[in-house]
């Protein structure tokens, strides 16, 4: 035992623990774990039940004498969150759901591991079951989630109070998700931070898919959080009271904590314990067998002997006497407090928000500017910012780009905990899975900004915004070549298509500073659906002048320039963002030469695909000439225009130059358009 770990064990006397548990009942109760997660994965013939059977008492610890919980009232604000980063070892989750008694945790659920139709998936997902915190898999990302969540904790406990707001976040983290890039950018931004009531439990067995640790990595994991202020300490990950010590240390701790709890992957396996055998397979009938004899685990597949489902369901309603105080507490603050709190951790925006928006977008009507659309979003922030408290904004340094920091927003620092705006610094992933995390969490709405070309270093976790149906805002600027001289590297080309390609998400793309504050209401009303909003760096003349009380930018898309009322359209052009003002002006072109054109402003797909298909057809029309502009590339334009539709946009990278002339360079100009439109008028009537 090493010195950390002897001082820590030897703390266990004096630390205020729980009552300490019988280490036969201990064992037992670990062993249902072990069990039910080997029996689980045999079944289904697939999954990872090494974690879960080397895990099972670390969770047994935590589960048993310090996670606050209520399972019979799951959703209970003032919980303790439970993120399992590993997220492949799900059948120690739901093993854990089903003994604690949660409700939707089933027998049955277990028997249907990674069926379809099941609550029990191959990972983790937020939704299917109670007690599911989020969804994880993909290694790192739950880890970046519990850093938004503690970040959510740490910001409401400043705001309301630590007689409402008072948990912990506990995550179990194996060496996959310490291994993941986005685990070093939220690792440091927790440090960085102070979250004190963050507490990473490191399943530290040793051993990946490949083999041991040790044919790719020979990090010490220890100095490496500790170089970013973390507590860190290493246990035995099968001695209860070590554990226990540990945690009852790292609660009282003036800093995020990791302990390393030194495990055996499959433990209980005769043959396949400690090694890669046991990680990611059925261990088979006969290890399953040994493994029953060595654990002294007689009872048959999926059967808990009564005293041992007794002891977990006890430990299941441990938590109601706390959550009963806590809802006196809830019930006896100020009556506008305990409104406020209650509206804002159920998601709901303040009554008059609607009645806000349209006032504003009346002044933007009234005189409409000549602006960047990323100029117009921070003025449209401005005031969001004053009517929703809720909200945490952010940018991954580049605040004086995206402007995403409205005027009254003061920093989100560890020593100024009730700040609005997150440095996040040059931490693009981790700022996407922290945003994740307090989405989950509840009480805020997350939204931060980087370029829109770094959308790639976002996906992962906007993919899981997106599969969480969680209402996270994505402020993406410099949209385009419009960026101009940082040429191809930061020109984003493809990336709308590839984000529009992604179910559930919401790309929204405005043309000027009115659309810019209908997408923002967008966003903020999918209360279940992501928002990529994509701005621009250049300046835009206005194209809605008239001021219209609906928010048209609903609907996805709408004609924002008719031909006249007596002569049908000849053409219809569709363009997104910037390129509705070329769209307009080849219209002009076009009108003057006596053919009638409309324009669409398509300021998002996904949002006009869910409109009535009456709307659609009325909107789409019938016109012969059909044209499409956009600087990106023509993926998804043809649902409108047709593959024999003209497309005005990019087929090729960027390059660096000022933006003028790259737009006249690649070709996306009005006259570009006004001479398709002409040829295919001509070839119409040949």
């Amino acid at each position: 035992m090493t010195a950390a770990q002897s001082a820590t064990a030897g703390s266990v006397k004096d630390a205020g623990l729980p009552a300490k548990l019988d280490l036969a009942k201990h064992n037992k109760m670990a062993n249902a774990i072990r069990a039910l997660s080997m029996d689980a994965v045999q079944k289904a013939k697939s999954g990872h039940p090494g974690l879960p059977m080397g895990a099972a008492d670390i969770a047994t610890v935590l589960f048993t004498r310090f996670l606050k919980f209520d399972s019979q009232a799951p959703d209970w604000p003032d919980r303790d969150r439970f993120v399992l980063s590993a997220g492949h070892g799900s059948m120690l989750l739901y093993s854990l759901l089903h003994l604690l008694g949660y409700e939707d945790m089933t027998m049955d659920e277990l028997k249907n591991f990674r069926q379809l139709g099941s609550k029990t998936a191959g990972h983790p997902e937020f939704g299917h079951a109670a007690g599911i915190e989020t969804t994880t898999g993909p290694l790192g990302q739950g880890f970046s989630n519990a850093v938004g969540m503690a970040i959510a904790e740490q910001h409401l406990a400043a705001v309301f109070g630590e007689d409402l707001v008072d948990h912990y976040t506990y995550v179990l983290a194996g060496d996959g998700c310490l291994m993941e890039g986005i685990t070093q950018e939220a690792l440091t931004l927790a440090g960085h931070l102070k979250l004190s009531k963050l507490i990473v439990l490191f399943d530290d067995n040793g051993i990946s898919i490949d083999g041991p640790v040790s044919l790719t990595d020979s990090t010490d994991q220890l100095a490496r959080f500790a170089a970013s202020r973390w507590n860190v300490t290493s246990v035995d990950g099968h001695d209860p009271e070590e554990i226990a010590a540990a945690i009852e240390t790292a609660r009282s701790s003036d800093g995020p904590s990791l302990i390393a709890c030194r495990t055996v992957i499959g433990y209980g396996a005769p043959n396949k314990k400690g090694t890669a055998s046991a990680h990611g397979a059925p261990l088979g009938e006969d290890e399953i067998a040994g493994a029953r004899e060595a654990l002294g685990w007689s009872a048959e597949p999926f059967d808990i002997p009564s005293s041992i489902r007794d002891c977990w369901r006890l430990a299941g309603l441990r938590g109601c006497k706390a959550r009963t105080a806590w809802e006196q507490r809830l019930d006896s603050a100020d009556a506008g407090v305990r409104a406020e709190f209650e509206r804002r951790t159920e998601g709901r925006l303040p009554d008059r928000f609607s009645e806000i928006m349209k006032d504003y977008k009346k002044t933007l009507s009234e005189d409409p500017p000549e602006i960047a659309t990323r100029n117009a979003s921070q003025n449209v922030l401005d005031v969001i910012n004053a009517a929703l408290p809720e909200t945490i904004g952010g940018s991954a340094d580049l605040t004086g780009s995206n402007n995403t920091k409205s005027k009254d927003l003061a920093a989100l620092t560890s020593a100024e905990s009730a700040g609005r705006f997150i440095h996040y610094g040059i931490r693009e992933h981790a700022m996407a899975g922290a945003m994740n995390g307090m989405a989950l969490h509840g009480g805020v709405i997350p939204y931060s900004g980087t370029f829109l070309v770094f959308t790639d270093y976002c996906r992962p976790s906007i993919r899981l915004s997106a599969l969480m149906q969680q209402r996270v805002i994505y402020v993406m600027t410099h949209d385009s070549i419009g960026l101009g001289e940082d040429g191809p590297t930061h020109q984003p080309v493809e990336h709308l298509a590839s984000l529009r390609a992604m179910p559930n998400l919401n790309v929204m793309r405005p043309c000027d500073a009115v659309e810019t504050a209908e997408c923002w209401q967008c966003a903020l009303e999918a209360t279940h659906t992501p928002t990529v909003i994509a701005l621009t760096r250049q300046k835009l003349k206005p194209a809605r002048i008239k001021h219209f009380r609906e928010n048209l930018c609903s609907r996805g898309a709408y004609e924002i320039a008719d031909g006249d009322d007596t002569t049908p359209a000849e053409i219809v052009i569709f363009a997104s963002g910037s390129e509705v003002e070329i769209a307009i002006e080849a219209k002009e072109k076009l009108n003057a030469a006596g053919h009638h054109t409309r324009v669409v402003s398509v300021a998002c797909m996904e949002l006009f695909e869910q409109q009535s298909g009456d709307y659609k057809s009325r909107v789409l029309g019938n016109e012969q000439i059909r044209i499409a502009i956009e600087a990106g590339v023509r993926m998804g334009w043809d649902r409108y225009i047709g593959t024999d539709g003209v497309f005005v946009g990019m087929s090729s990278f960027g390059a660096s130059a000022p933006y003028t002339e790259l737009y006249q360079h690649f070709g996306i100009t009005a006259d570009a358009a006004v001479d398709a439109a002409l040829a295919r008028l001509a070839e119409s009537k040949a």
